[in-house]
């Protein structure tokens, strides 16, 4: 049964699929699988769904990371080898969706079929096989018809057409004694920055289906990183951490404006957003505090000198990729995951100083908001964003989102309160289009 993996002969069979007839191939098609199925990301040129369950492997928090690596690792018979050349997301493939709060338990889900485009558009199908029960030898046409068989084939139901918005504390409340608290605990000295977040609850007049809203998503904001784990879903700008090979790579985001409907204006608040020392200072403590914590890892790691503006549909921020190549033997992007969540951007800085306030000033239960959400496999490569414009199913009428800010000695409190709006607009309008 799902969940539960007896020690028998496990065989991960990976075969490429892109010579296939086109109307296979649709069938196929990772982002439309997956988001039926319930396992998908989406991001960096790579697209992986999983159909199925195979097991789920718990993770202990923090430091659980590595034997989870292991065991993915370690209990099947990797047939992928011969046939994808160790192509990341091949072979054995877990995604995980995990709770910001760092010393809460975690799982990752292994699906007993996974499909993979790559970014060279090679199209791969990855099944999960008890060895023994079902032959070692497996042809590949009995591998496409048997994924053929199990793909979801429900079809949309009505839309919703109205929702209703829940914030869970008045925005008075949070922006005036809750930022505006943290902003003077700051400017006491106390710490450098603290990120908090405001939670709205959705709750819709019929179900909401997430095979309308990710692709509403993905229109809304084709360069990030989108996830559908779960009931969990998003679409991240944020890459936490990717490990390809020995290659490492991070895109921190911190400082945020909303955008304008007006060309000129947005163009303004995009060169305003540049040139805040607020906003410079909030990403800076990011950057240096993600750079000390990736090189213990590294051979070498090293980021842009200097941020550059990330336009989304709703707001711009500031970004900077770091790339770095990792030490051997190359940690695994769970172990990466592990060192570097809750980044600055997320939690704050001092790290401990900052989370103690977040427990003590929010009152709410982020649940996976903010958290590390992706895909890993068998050799350790993968891919997690952190989950910012986010959303978890309460129900299938309702769900749950967060928003969140960046404070700090200089921050206005409504500013911020006006960040989070701009925020929200990301998954709202998803959920229902006029």
């Amino acid at each position: 049964m799902p969940g539960i993996l007896a020690r028998v002969a496990l065989t991960a069979h990976t075969i490429r699929i892109d010579h296939l007839p086109a109307e296979v191939r649709s069938d196929l098609d990772p982002f439309r699988v997956g988001i039926r199925s319930g396992l998908l990301w989406k991001g960096n040129g790579r697209t992986l769904a999983g159909v199925g369950e195979m097991l789920r492997i718990p993770i202990e928090r923090p430091g659980g990371f590595a034997h989870a690596q292991a065991r993915l690792a370690g209990e099947w018979t990797d047939e992928a080898g011969s046939a994808a050349g160790g192509e990341p997301g091949t072979g054995p493939v877990a995604f995980g969706a995990f709770d910001f709060d760092p010393a809460s338990n975690g799982e990752l889900i292994v699906p007993d079929h996974v499909l993979c485009r790559a970014p060279n558009g090679a199209l791969w199908l990855t099944a999960l096989r008890d060895s023994a029960a079902a032959g070692s030898t497996v042809e590949d046409d009995a591998l496409i018809t048997e994924a053929l068989a199990r793909l979801p084939r429900s079809e949309p139901g009505n839309e919703p057409t109205t929702m209703t918005l829940l914030s869970m504390l008045t925005p008075e409340l949070w922006r005036d004694e809750i930022v505006g608290r943290a902003r003077d605990l700051i400017r006491s000295g106390e710490l450098d920055k603290c990120v908090l977040a405001r939670e709205l609850v959705v709750t819709a007049d019929a179900p909401f289906d997430p095979a309308i809203i990710m692709p509403r998503l993905d229109q809304t904001f084709p360069t990030a990183n989108l996830f559908l784990v779960d009931g969990f879903f998003g679409a991240s700008p944020e890459l936490l951490v990717s490990r390809l090979g020995d290659v490492v790579r991070a895109h921190p985001l911190a400082g945020t404006l909303p955008r304008s409907t007006d060309p000129d204006r947005d163009r303004t608040l995009a060169a305003e957003l540049l040139a805040s020392d607020k906003n410079r200072w909030e990403h800076r403590i990011t950057i240096d505090w993600l750079l000390d914590t990736l090189l213990p890892f590294c051979s070498y790691v090293d980021a842009e000198p200097e941020p550059s503006i990330v336009s989304l549909a709703n707001v711009h921020h500031l970004g900077t990729r770091v790339e770095g190549r990792l030490s051997s033997p190359a940690a695994s992007v769970l172990e990466l995951v592990d060192a570097l969540h809750p980044t600055p951007a997320v939690g704050g800085d001092p790290q401990k100083a900052a989370l103690d306030l977040i427990a003590d000033l929010e009152r709410a239960d982020r649940g996976r908001y903010a958290g590390p959400t992706g895909w890993v496999d068998g050799n350790g490569n993968g891919e997690f964003a952190v989950s910012v414009r986010s959303a978890q199913f309460v129900d299938p009428d309702r769900v749950r989102l967060f928003a969140g800010v960046g404070v700090v000695g200089d921050s206005d409190p409504q500013a911020e309160l006006d960040e989070t709006r701009a925020k929200f607009k990301a998954i709202l309008g998803a959920l229902i289009q006029p």
